[in-house]
């Protein structure tokens, strides 16, 4: 039987907008039992997104209590929750928790175990420490922006929330890490980290050029910026990407292309050579590509085991036999939705499964029953419920 390896610990989630979200995801897919604390509600905004597709994707798995944390019953409420709890998760800016009486040094008072995790736009400490931060302004201080895009075209943002995800994915890496340490030492500890830290981790090969060569990386557009050929080549219905920098890969690319006498061309004898003739190497190269179709070219270029594939659109890519052969998505029913078809995690084990077993929670959904599990009687839950103390939507 497939185990859910995270299923004994519990988890408070504090988070907020995208990075924090993605963390927890890491988790509660994997069995973590996660309790969602919700905020006394800003405006009726707050009702129209929790049906939409984005909010069931990053809010499954959990379930969800409203507590006013600006009252002192609220905040002994959460403290309750804390005294269970082997992680939290939170983006508050640093002077908000101090001033909630939430943050860590607090907190590990009543719960020694507690491994206490924070994000926020740029650190918890130093001279932006309080600005907002979002993933397009991060996108942009992060160096991203100045290398995406087509040569001159100005910045261009990624097509996806790169700085939220990665830092949610980073974040969720130093929990499981601290949970290990945690096995040996008994004792919790205090994580964090950033959406400006981890934008400018995932820089990688771009950071190494700058940081080693003290070269600063510019857009390439859809070509590799070292290594040549790797790109994008119109062909007669489409595009292609393709791969092959490696020489002996570059000799069967030319085979395929019935361009033998360019493997022989003095101009692109080697790498550096091919990558200072860039432009007019894959203007010869996409001459011929521009001839056939994309399938014509996958399926040539496929004998020659040169790495290449199409440019697909959202559709197209779940409609691939290999996605699908690869079971990334689980099917929920949802109460308005009916059957709802979510993206899951991308690891295979060979004894423990990824689940998506609740659907995103409505607006303290389970406000009645986490409080019952603390011990609240009914009557006490009703006043708590009557002086604004706590929320539910049920």
């Amino acid at each position: 039987m497939l185990s859910q390896p995270l299923n004994s610990y519990k988890v408070l989630d504090l988070s907020r907008v995208r990075a924090g979200p993605t963390a927890v995801r890491q988790l509660s897919d994997w069995g973590a039992q996660v309790i969602k604390i919700e905020m006394p509600k800003n405006n009726s905004d707050d009702d129209d997104k929790i049906d939409t597709s984005d909010y069931q994707n990053i809010q499954r798995n959990k379930r969800s209590i409203a507590i006013n944390l600006k009252h002192n019953d609220g905040i002994r409420i959460l403290k309750q929750l804390v005294s269970t709890t082997d992680v939290l998760i939170e983006s508050f800016r640093p002077d908000v928790k101090h001033r909630l009486g939430i943050d860590y040094e607090t907190l590990r008072e009543i719960n020694p175990r507690l491994i206490y995790a924070s994000i926020s736009g740029f650190g918890q400490t130093g001279p932006y420490q309080n600005r907002p931060g979002y993933d397009q302004i991060v996108q942009g201080m992060g160096g991203l922006m100045s290398v995406t895009g087509l040569p001159g075209q100005g910045p261009v943002r990624a097509g996806i929330p790169i700085a939220d995800l990665s830092t949610g994915l980073l974040l969720a890496n130093g929990i499981l890490i601290a949970l290990l340490e945690r096995h040996s030492s008994g004792q919790g500890q205090y994580i964090e980290t950033s959406l400006l830290a981890a934008q400018i981790f995932m820089l990688d090969l771009q950071a190494a050029r700058y940081l080693v060569d003290n070269e600063i990386p510019s857009q390439a557009g859809n070509h590799h910026p070292t290594t040549i050929p790797t790109g994008t080549f119109r062909t007669l219905d489409g595009h292609i990407n393709i791969a092959a920098a490696q020489q002996s890969e570059f000799k069967r690319l030319c085979k395929a292309l019935n361009l033998e006498n360019l493997s022989l061309d003095p101009d692109y004898h080697t790498a550096e050579k091919r990558s200072i003739n860039r432009e007019k190497l894959n203007t010869q190269l996409e001459t011929v590509f521009s001839t056939k179709s994309t399938e014509y070219w996958i399926n040539e270029l496929n004998k020659e085991s040169i790495a290449c594939g199409p440019i697909n659109r959202i559709d197209e890519t779940f409609a691939d036999p290999q996605v699908k052969h690869l079971h990334l998505t689980s099917h929920i029913e949802h109460p308005k939705r009916g059957d709802m078809e979510l993206l899951g995690q991308p690891i295979t084990m060979s004894r423990s499964q990824w689940l998506i077993q609740r659907r995103a929670p409505q607006y303290g959904e389970q406000t009645r029953e986490i409080l019952n599990e603390l011990g609240y009687e009914t009557n006490e839950i009703e006043d708590l419920l009557t002086r604004n103390v706590v929320y539910t939507s049920c």
